[in-house]
């Protein structure tokens, strides 16, 4: 996949997460989404070529960087939990949903009692 098309493919999943939105705190080039004013992805570009950041276990962002030569630690953000995702022939939609998805889900885990209660009414 394009930096382009891992863009756009990440944007179109994310919209679909109760509660998710889209910000830009950093300005109009960088894409922030969040849960419950939680960051669950970034979207931007770094010299030229377009990435995007998602929360990753760390043992499993050591496993994909081992695996997949597009993915490195997170540009800019905690080198342990989160990864950045660079256009690379490897990468395809299954697997940039998987991480989306599991991105949210890392994020949502870490919610107040009372905020899992208003994503749960949300995601009926």
């Amino acid at each position: 996949m394009t930096g382009e098309e891992i863009q756009q493919y990440a944007l179109s999943i994310s919209q679909k997460l109760p509660k998710a939105e889209l910000t830009h705190p950093f300005g109009s080039d960088i894409d922030v989404f969040k849960v419950m004013d939680k960051v669950f992805m970034l979207s931007s570009e770094l010299n030229g070529q377009k990435f995007v950041n998602l929360k990753c276990a760390p043992e499993h962002s050591e496993m994909l960087r081992d695996i997949y030569d597009s993915i490195h630690v997170g540009y800019h953000m905690n080198k342990r939990h989160w990864i950045s995702i660079y256009e690379g022939e490897q990468i395809n939609e299954e697997l940039l949903e998987d991480l989306v998805h599991i991105s949210y889900e890392l994020v949502t885990q870490k919610l107040t009692k009372a905020q899992k209660n208003v994503l749960a009414i949300h995601a009926e």
